[in-house]
């Protein structure tokens, strides 16, 4: 039997999912939440239910997913604040930690073509190919990794030297020349 609670997050879900939001780890961290929150038999969130989910990680994680753990705590409440007065919203100053992106490392020439070689032993040869393949691809075209992932062959104009990327950041499609023009 669904809980209220569950019951307002699939539907929040839905209404996000229907605007065009794709909430794929969005859905599964809510609903941990929720799983949480029903194992406490809780009716309402609360600021300190929300804390104590969002650290109920094992010891190796590291706080960055804490923090991001009670920020889909808090979007929720924020949505259940209005249907549920008595919803509590963490404040925004509670675990607070901010992302650190890898500085992006640029290969050079001699090391892509080490990192093809390397992966031109890999067994089964199919292998090998495939990642000389992809690494080659990624080194040329400036894809995003799960873009060429998700490559097919209706997706290649070889004539054209044109790859059609779909459905991208963001949702969006474009094209990617991959022959130099002349």
């Amino acid at each position: 039997m669904s809980t209220p609670l569950r019951v307002h997050a699939e539907g929040y879900l839905a209404m996000r999912r229907a605007l065009g939001f794709k909430l794929t780890t969005f859905g599964q961290t809510l609903f941990s939440f929720i799983g949480y929150l029903e194992g406490e038999q809780a009716t309402v969130i609360t600021s300190d239910l929300a804390v104590a989910w969002a650290r109920a990680t094992p010891r190796s994680v590291r706080e960055v997913r804490w923090s991001h753990r009670l920020m889909v705590a808090r979007i929720f409440a924020r949505h259940m604040k209005v249907l549920d007065p008595a919803t509590e919203v963490p404040a925004d100053d509670i675990l607070i930690h901010h992302y650190c992106r890898a500085t992006p490392h640029l290969y050079a020439p001699e090391q892509i073509a080490a990192l093809c070689r390397a992966a031109d032993r890999l067994q089964p040869r199919l292998r090998a190919h495939t990642w000389v393949t992809l690494l080659g691809l990624l080194a040329v075209s400036g894809l995003r990794t799960g873009e060429a992932c998700r490559l097919d062959d209706t997706d290649v104009d070889i004539s054209a030297g044109i790859l059609r990327v779909r459905d991208s950041k963001f949702g969006k499609s474009r094209d990617v020349r991959l022959v130099e023009e002349r």
